[in-house]
């Protein structure tokens, strides 16, 4: 069930057919403003009741095939009291972040003249930048907490974008000083660790195996559900990172693993315990009824702050249905959503070995978190994209731009690892091959068999036409 809710202070969404004739239902007059029978007194706001049949569905009860609610669309109850962040304050906040700007620049508070500044000036170009983006940039899908939130994300996104362009025009020796500059403790070489030096199956030997790892698998799958929000799809994609853990072991001791640490530790265990989480999550968001009132509204301490922490949940949220066997363009989006993510997962296990950082690193904590808020926008921006193309008529900002940033990385890790690594062997082309092989057949025998077969009777049609004409 998807709870629809309109935000009357964004007028860059727009409207659907039923929210449309939802306000016609709410104001008669709203056709015209000449009306000659004006509503003698105001329409009571139509409140949404979730439920089947009337009675309230569980979120865990819930069946996410069915759709168990049809909710009127209502409006947002506007919260007075936070007026001024719904405001259109770019002049005060160009007038304020000069007088920062100046203020830092320009006095001896913070550095004494003379002291080495060019970290504090990187520091305030990029503090800059994201200001012009909270500002500035267009809005996304998203409007919880404030729209202006993801506004800097994506230009934390176009800076981290950005830095890869840069990296792509240097050498790996030049770029591995460059990052001494953001950390000194970087520029040592690292030895890559394996995890298939014990391989046996005994309770000593997983003891072992768990670490604090297995935790981050579970954390990562839980917010590729949240971003996905498909059991099949993360299942598929479980499946192909093992399989592309086995292709590249060869090159990574990092992908060197026992064949039940594959396959039941990170596979059975904690990929799918953070799957299940993260879908009983956007379960219980699918049959949330979505009530927003005003602080000013809102009675009691308590009710305040449940309020307030309310507006760091979803304002609204849709249950993605990919419809990978519908037609070609559906089977393609998938595949290719499939690739990217795939590419965005073995990414930093490169980039790490390439620059030599732990895993543990902050900047490849930082990489991981910012690609799970990337990736969040983007997903519901493609999947409007896929499935409403008269109303998102082009590609969205968020996704056209992680795709961009994936395909960066490819390109710079490309360039800095060759030589580097072992080449592919005998036996894991010919996976990848007979895989390719799978696919192809697949979507031959799926899409372009029956294509064909429909230009063919159509083509017959049009013979037989013709000969009744003659």
């Amino acid at each position: 069930m998807t709870s629809v809710i309109k935000n009357p202070n964004l007028a860059s969404e727009p409207e659907s057919p039923v929210e449309k004739d939802a306000d016609a239902q709410l104001s008669p007059t709203s056709q015209g403003e000449d009306s000659d029978n004006p509503p003698l007194s105001p329409v009571a706001e139509i409140e949404p009741i979730p439920g089947l049949n009337g009675v309230p569905v569980r979120w865990y009860d819930a069946d996410r095939t069915e759709p168990y609610t049809k909710i009127v669309p209502f409006q947002e109850k506007h919260d007075t009291s936070v007026e001024f962040f719904y405001n259109p304050i770019t002049l005060t906040a160009l007038g304020l972040g000069l007088v920062v700007l100046a203020y830092v620049a320009t006095t001896q508070d913070v550095l004494e003249e003379g002291q080495d500044k060019r970290r504090v000036g990187a520091y305030a170009a990029i503090a800059s930048f994201l200001m012009f983006s909270m500002i500035q940039f267009r809005d996304g899908p998203f409007i919880r907490p404030h729209p202006s939130f993801w506004r800097i994300i994506l230009g934390v996104n176009l800076l981290y974008e950005l830095a890869l362009v840069f990296l792509l025009f240097q050498d790996l020796q030049s770029a591995r000083v460059m990052m001494t500059y953001l950390d000194p403790n970087l520029g040592v070489p690292l030895p890559e660790k394996s995890y298939a030096e014990d391989c046996s199956l005994t309770p000593t030997a997983i003891w072992n195996a768990l670490d604090i790892f297995c935790l981050a698998h579970t954390l990562g799958w839980f917010g590729k559900a949240m971003i996905l929000r498909d059991y099949w799809f993360c299942w598929i994609l479980s499946i192909a990172f093992e399989l592309a853990e086995y292709s590249l072991q060869h090159q990574l001791a990092n992908f060197e693993e026992c064949w039940w640490d594959h396959w039941i530790l990170d596979v059975l265990l904690c990929n799918w315990l953070g799957t299940y989480l993260g879908m009983k999550v956007c379960q219980y968001l699918e049959v949330k009824p979505y009530e927003w009132r005003g602080i000013r509204q809102t009675r009691g301490l308590r009710s305040k702050a449940r309020r307030v922490l309310s507006q760091f949940s979803p304002h609204d949220f849709t249950a993605f249905k990919w419809g990978t066997a519908t037609d070609f363009t559906h089977f393609f989006s998938v595949v290719l959503l499939l690739s990217v993510f795939l590419a965005a997962e073995l990414n930093p296990f490169y980039l790490k070995t390439l620059l030599w950082m732990e895993p543990d690193h902050p900047f490849v904590i930082a990489r991981l978190a910012g690609v799970f808020l990337w990736a969040l926008p983007a997903v519901r921006e493609l999947h409007q994209y896929i499935n409403d193309p008269r109303k998102a008529v082009r590609m969205g900002q968020h996704v056209w731009l992680l795709l961009a940033t994936v395909a960066t990385e490819l390109l710079v890790i490309n360039k800095w690892s060759k030589g580097m690594f072992e080449p592919f062997p005998r036996n894991v082309k010919l996976g990848w091959a007979v895989g390719l092989l799978l696919l192809g057949g697949y979507t031959v025998m799926q899409f372009g068999l029956p294509a064909v077969r429909k230009y063919v009777r159509n083509q017959q049609r049009k013979a037989k036409a013709k000969t009744k004409d003659q």
